[in-house]
């Protein structure tokens, strides 16, 4: 099937889509949640089809534990389904109310967006999210995610259209492109797709905008900052801090800049590096004061494990 047939197949989806109501939608999340849990063996085995071939081909480990999609991550998805159930509606919300003229009014009422075309990286529950914050916002999707997660996509983009064709959505509200090729293809489908929204890094995020007369929601370089205050709590900011760093090393919101009132560097700075060391004794981390001891260092280490710089203010 051409990525045309698949974007106007999407796109006449979307329109019975856009009718549902809230109890439909929530169902088909529902059963959706329901299928994820009964085919998990099925999804696991894909999985490990994809860990395996990108462990061959030397993806770098950090990837590799965004890829995983194991027992936990299932787990994890599933319960973002139901917490997805019990918000509201967002479709048919009445944000503005004017009166023009007498008898005339003007509303402004939330509906959905239409086809939103997604890219996004090796990362399987994002596939699960993305999908499912779609259908609840009653929007048809073109999904392209990483390579090195083709067949977990796969089975995962099956169960969820035949989930929601189980309970009365037409299946064809979602497809999965596979290739390179696909992108640029989806980049030319301003008839069928309403919305872009590509994630990855500024220069990618940039050439979708050039090559393509769809609206594109874009973003900048993420600032993931935290700042230790000199009035701050001592315990309470180390565990936050080191929490922030260690706690899931390979997600893209990991603390990358730490910010320390120079008034209180020469207390917490030992204790945050009895905690690095014992957690994370391979995390190179600069130091960015000139005044600070040979004590306050954390030796920096060659490798591909993210960096945590430090600054002292």
């Amino acid at each position: 099937m051409s990525i045309n047939e698949m974007a106007f197949q999407v796109k006449e989806a979307s329109i019975r889509l856009a009718a549902a109501g809230t109890e439909l939608k929530n169902k088909a999340l529902l059963n959706i949640a329901r299928l994820l849990m009964e085919r998990k063996d099925e999804i696991i085995k894909a999985n490990n089809e994809d860990l395996q071939r990108s462990k061959e081909e030397n993806l770098a480990e950090p990837l590799l534990k965004r890829l995983k999609f194991d027992d936990a991550k299932i787990a994890d998805v599933i319960d973002g389904i139901n917490s997805l159930v019990k918000l509201e509606d967002p479709v048919g919300k009445t944000l503005l109310s004017t009166e023009l003229d007498e008898g005339l009014e003007l509303y402004k009422v939330t509906c959905p967006i239409g086809v939103v075309g997604i890219i996004f990286e090796s990362r399987p529950d994002a596939l699960v999210q993305i999908s499912t914050l779609c259908l609840k916002s009653g929007n048809g999707v073109l999904l392209k995610g990483g390579s090195e997660a083709r067949e977990t996509n796969k089975i995962l983009t099956e169960i969820i259209a035949k989930a929601t064709e189980e309970v009365g959505i037409p299946s064809n509200w979602i497809k999965l492109l596979e290739t390179r090729a696909d992108v640029n293809e989806m980049l030319k489908m301003d008839k069928y797709i309403d919305l872009i929204i590509p994630r990855g890094s500024n220069e990618f995020v940039r050439y979708i905008m050039d090559n393509s007369n769809i609206p594109v929601m874009g973003h900048a370089d993420g600032i993931c900052h935290c700042y230790i205050d000199e009035d701050a709590d001592i315990d309470m900011a180390v565990r936050i801090v080191v929490d922030s760093k260690t706690q899931y090393v390979a997600v893209c919101n990991a603390t990358e800049t730490l910010l320390v009132h120079r008034s209180i560097a020469p207390g917490i700075l030992p204790e945050l590096k009895k905690l690095w060391t014992a957690k994370m004794w391979s995390l190179p981390v600069v130091m960015k004061h000139r005044r600070l001891s040979l004590s306050h260092r954390q030796r920096k280490r060659t490798g591909k494990q993210s960096i945590l710089t430090i600054n002292c203010l």
